[in-house]
């Protein structure tokens, strides 16, 4: 949206329901669309064989991480470019958004660079079997091609969400999903390519999706006169208030790559089966993460005009939104645990150990739920430096209860007993340390 749309923030949430719904539908259709991106290469690498999948999930890990790392590209952005509207400053919202995009284009160049050289280094250091160990380089080499478009794709999202746009996402992730699917199958089946077919094919579905994006940005940046050049000082500010979020980050990537490496320890058979239930974890939390997107847009937008009451009320109602959209997924997920491992692949040892993981997953989707919007509440309001620090928190205390369950658990049960101590450790510290925080005032600051 721009200025001569008549963006107004309203001094009190009179529709609350409506304005997260505006946003939150949108957001959720986009970012079931995005994690098809790794159920597709699932569904479609899990019937090459075990191996294959369990090296498309050592590799998936250190491609997520490297970019998750970059999440700041979207969520720091949506959060300054909703202020700037807020305070009625669109032209100065879509600059600052467009430092971010050359920023992405600077740590994607550098990120696939490193990438390429270590690829065989990152794949060794979880332990895989020598078979797996060939796969996962094979694909990580291909995908970290892929990291310029996704960086700037994540940019660009974080503009389109900051202005109020959750629509334009949609389209671009769910048209990118299906030629995702095409490229993959094509290449993959058609061509004999194998498992680097589906490196190559997400690769290529990333690069139109960026494009699109690319476009629609630079089209509302030329109508407010925004500058397309990148603007240095402009790049490291955007760098430097990304630093928090990286940090943050990061410490949530650390404890998904320990869950990843303790599956590791466990066989080829726990590591596939590990990667399929991280995939729908993966995919749940993207659907629950729709309210989180709007959080991170009207928590913006309502402190950039100066709103405390309309930010605690419509605080309050998202994390509503987030427990009962939990309760959902988690039911949802529960009722299909026994069908959907044939859907991936064809090993009876994968579905066996795939139920039980699935249902104490379920069992923690409402926390997860409260947490990712309490999570984008925060980012919306610029609080980056509490949850760096508490995902160090987090961090601390989940690690050494991972190990423990992987080393104490009976034969034939470490991976549940592992996914047992993520909900406890990990989404229970992590729903301990965002309540604590909201709660509090210290986090609403208002202004541009």
């Amino acid at each position: 949206m721009t200025s001569d749309q008549g963006i107004v923030p309203p001094r009190t949430p009179a529709r609350p329901d409506r304005e997260i719904l505006r946003l939150a539908v949108p957001a959720f259709l986009a970012l079931v669309a995005e994690p098809m991106f790794l159920l597709a290469d699932a569904a479609i690498v899990g019937h090459l064989g075990t191996p294959e999948l369990a090296g498309l999930g050592i590799a998936g890990a250190v491609v997520q991480t490297a970019v998750g790392l970059c999440v700041f590209l979207a969520y720091g952005t949506t959060a300054s470019v909703a202020r700037r509207i807020g305070a009625g400053d669109t032209r100065g919202a879509l600059a600052q958004g467009i430092d971010g995009v050359w920023l992405a284009v600077l740590i994607g160049s550098v990120t696939t660079l490193a990438g390429l050289a270590l690829a065989g280094p990152l794949v060794a250091l979880f332990g895989p079997d020598p078979v797996v160990e060939e796969h996962a380089t094979t694909y990580l080499r291909w995908a970290f091609l892929g990291v310029v478009p996704l960086l700037v794709m994540m940019a660009t999202t974080g503009i389109l969400r900051g202005l109020q746009d959750t629509r334009t996402p949609l389209v671009v992730a769910v048209a990118g999903n299906l030629v995702n699917i095409v490229l993959n199958v094509a290449l993959v089946y058609g061509l004999d390519l194998g498992i680097a077919g589906s490196a190559i094919g997400t690769d290529l579905a990333q690069l139109a999706s960026a494009a699109a994006l690319v476009w629609v940005v630079v089209r509302a940046a030329r109508r407010e006169g925004a500058p397309l050049r990148p603007d240095l000082p402009g790049v490291r500010r955007a760098a430097r208030a990304g630093v928090a979020l990286v940090v943050r980050t990061l410490t949530l990537r650390a404890s998904l790559l320990v869950m990843t490496y303790g599956a590791a320890t466990l066989g080829a058979a726990a590591t596939a089966t590990h990667q399929l239930a991280i995939t729908l974890w993966t995919f749940l939390a993207f659907a629950l993460d729709a309210v989180a997107i709007a959080g991170q847009a009207i928590t913006g937008r309502y402190l950039g005009a100066a709103d405390l009451d309309g930010t605690r009320a419509m605080t309050r109602r998202m994390v509503q939104w987030g427990l009962w959209s939990g309760v959902a997924t988690g039911i949802g997920l529960a009722a299909l645990s026994g069908v959907l491992g044939p859907l991936f692949t064809a090993d009876p040892a994968v579905h066996d150990l795939l139920v039980p993981v699935l249902l104490v997953a379920a069992v923690f989707q409402p926390a997860a739920g409260v947490v990712f919007v309490l999570d984008g509440v925060l980012i919306g309001a610029g609080d980056g430096r509490y949850l760096a620090w508490g995902g160090v928190v987090v961090l601390a205390v989940f690690a050494p209860v991972a190990w423990l369950a992987v080393a104490l658990a009976p034969p034939g049960h470490g991976l549940t007993w592992l996914w047992v101590a993520f909900g406890v450790a990990f989404m229970g510290s992590r729903t301990a340390v965002l309540l604590h925080r909201a709660r509090g005032t210290r986090w609403m600051v208002t202004g541009a």
